[in-house]
Formats: structure tokens, sequence, C-alpha cells
């Protein structure tokens, strides 16, 4: 019988040499650009209690954690799905505790375990690093997002991405004096999210709400698609028409901060874990079928913790920014062979180590051979010499 111990569970994968230290390299450098922004980072643990990490959302959420049953309370844990929610928890206890509403600023990194890929050839286990503001309900606080969020995808490596703005507030607005069932309203809202206009008109009775929903997924391009909406929808509502001009007034915000992106405007794309209710925003690459960033505006969302707060924020998947990144170009390698390591008089010895140390407290990268035979690593290009009495390195020679 073949042993299948050492195979992975569908849809989960690993990273070998020299691609995980190319994403811990990738991760650290998306840290130190959200602190450079002003974040304080936060480590939320990876299991929590299952009421807690899906307070707020929607059933996908819920499809796509993992449950387990703590041994020690007998309540349900999840594992993280999302990390949106454990900052939110996290948020509204301290701004519980302080009471002074003051803007915060949080960002994290971390694997994410989903129950299923989100689509073909997707790992169940992304690498996520995120950022999120609470306490500013204006506009300018999405668009501070979003340019932190290019300027991650920036330091990745992606030049030029398809920066797409929607608005949760007009799909909204359009049904909600409507009387929908809930169950309708959830197929209206996947089939406005997949883009078909034949469900759309499946689902609705003929009339002015219809005909409204399926022309919401034609209405998509540059930013004078907007001027199209607003005609579209003018017999619509003052609701419709106050998130058509919001997401105008942020596309313009945007622009005025960042640069090096192509705008599109989508007034169909929908978030898609249930909480968002305000701009929401996606980043493409042209060679990438799937976003590589998401966020949006989530107000309200810490009052199931306590605490309701505006709220914004991204998230972005790390993983596949390394397949648009150049060869990536490990740190040159100090190769101390075994003869070296064995060789020569006990201060000779001694001397040796007291190099290796102090090479690895200057930030190089050193490997001692442990035994007779063995071959330094393709990194390494210098190896360790005894000259004049002192440990030197000498270019090392095929």
């Amino acid at each position: 019988m073949t042993d299948l111990r050492w195979q992975l569970p569908d849809g989960v994968d690993e990273l070998l040499p020299p691609r995980a230290r190319q994403l811990e390299h990738l991760r650290r450098q998306v840290l130190d650009v959200f602190h450079r922004w002003g974040f304080d980072l936060i480590d939320p643990p990876v299991i929590e209690y299952l009421d807690a990490l899906l307070a707020g959302s929607d059933g996908d959420l819920d499809l796509q954690t993992l449950k387990v049953t703590d041994q020690r309370s007998g309540r349900l844990l999840g594992v993280r799905a999302d990390m949106t929610s454990q900052a939110v928890r996290i948020d509204a206890r301290r701004a519980l505790d302080r009471d002074d509403g003051a803007v915060s600023r949080l960002c994290y990194s971390g694997v994410v375990v989903h129950a299923n890929p989100q689509g073909v050839h997707e790992t169940r286990v992304p690498i996520k690093a995120g950022a999120e503001i609470f306490g500013a309900p204006d506009d300018s606080a999405d668009a501070e997002a979003i340019a932190l969020m290019l300027d991650v995808l920036a330091h990745g490596g992606i030049e030029q991405p398809v920066l797409v703005l929607g608005h949760m507030g007009v799909f909204n607005a359009l049904i909600a004096d409507a009387g929908l069932d809930a169950t309708v309203a959830a197929q209206l809202f996947q089939a406005v999210q997949i883009k078909s206009e034949t469900d759309i008109a499946q689902l609705l009775p003929a009339g002015v709400l219809r005909d409204a929903l399926v022309r919401l997924p034609t209405l998509m391009g540059r930013a004078s698609v907007l001027d199209e909406a607003r005609t579209a929808f003018k017999e619509c509502g003052a609701a419709v028409g106050a998130a058509i001009d919001a997401l105008a007034g942020l596309a313009e915000r945007v622009s005025e901060r960042s640069g090096g992106f192509d705008l599109r405007v989508d007034l169909s794309e929908l978030a898609g874990f249930g909480y968002h209710n305000g701009p929401i925003y996606s980043a493409y690459h042209a060679e990438l079928g799937r976003a590589l960033a998401r966020g949006g505006r989530y107000d309200g969302l810490g009052r199931l913790y306590g605490k309701r707060r505006s709220a914004t924020g991204f998230d972005v998947s790390l993983k596949p920014l390394l397949a648009t990144q150049q060869s990536f170009v490990p740190a040159s390698c100090i190769w101390v062979s075994h003869a070296s390591a064995n060789g020569g008089g006990d201060d000779q010895r001694r001397a040796l180590w007291a190099w290796v140390r102090a090479q690895r407290q200057d930030q190089q990268r050193v490997l001692v051979a442990l035994q007779p035979g063995e071959t330094p690593t393709a990194d390494c290009d210098r190896h360790a010499v005894w000259q004049n009495d002192a440990w030197h390195t000498a270019p090392l020679t095929a």
C-alpha cells in the first residue's frame, strides 16, 4: 500500500527555498510600508470563538470558515478565514477603554484558512497583509486606504495596476424600499455580482427596479460612466444619486493622492463577506485573473463588539505577488568547510568561531559544514580562509 502521509490536503500548498525566503522578504517590505504610513501592527490569533469571527458577516464567510470544538470550553472555534473582523474587535475594545473617539490605524499580516478555494488553482491557505482605519467617517480615509494599497502593490512589483471602484450604496439604495424576500435579495446580490442580466430579470417583476438592476452590470468603465449612471437612475431616489456622487468624489481624491494606476468604475462590484456598506475597491494586474487586493468601507461593524465606529480598509494576498516579481536573488553566503572548522590548532579554531559569530552579528549569512564531503549551497560565493594568523573571506570558485 502506498504511503500517502507526505501528501497535503487538496488546495493546501507550501513554499520551499528560495520562494519561502522571497515571500518573507516581501511580507517584511509590506509591513515596513504600513509602518511608514503610521499604522500600528497587531497579531490576532489564528483561532477564535466562532461567533466572534463571524460577527456581522454573511453566509459566505461561514461556509469558508473551518470549525472545531474547543475541548476546554465546549464552544465552537473557527479558524480565521478573514482578519478584518479581528481588527474590528481589537479596535472596538481599545476604543471602549479610551472612550475618546480617536482615529486608529491598525495593520496585520498572517495566514488565513479557507474551507474551499476561492477560484481554480487558488490556495486554501493564503497569506494576507492588511490595513484598517477606524474612527474616520470622511472619504479622505477611503482615499488614504486606497493610496496605501497602491503603494503596497508598487513595493510588490506591480506596475500600473487596474484600480476598480464601486459603491455598495447604489445596490443597497435600489433595493431598500422594494420589500424583497431575504432569499430573493440574496439571489439578486449574487446575480449582480456575476453580472448576469438574465438572472436579474428573472428574479424581479417588470418595473423600474428591474430595469435599473438589469442596467447595473453594464455601468462599468472609465469614470465618465458615472454620468451615465446618473441619467439611468434619475428616477430611483436621492440615495442612489448620493452614492454615485460620493463615488465620483472618491475617484477625484484618489487621483489627487496617487499615480501610476488605471482607474475603472464598476457599479455592480459588490463585496463578498457581507459587512461592507460604502465605497469598495479592488486592484488587479493584467497577468492575473483575480484581484490582488480588496477593501472597502464597513461603518458600524464595531457595534457587535460594543463600540460602533466608522471603518475602512483592505487586504492584499501576498503569494500571487511572487508571480509578478523579478527573479529573487538571495543574500550571498560565506562557506566554512569541514576542514576549516575542524582543522588547525585550538587557537585557530577558537578564532574561527569568534569570527563566525562576528560575521553573523554583521548580518552576514554563514554556512558551516557539519561533516566531511558536505558541499556549499548555490548561494555561497565566498569561503573562510586562514591567512596571516586571522580568518578572512575569499571568492569561492567552482
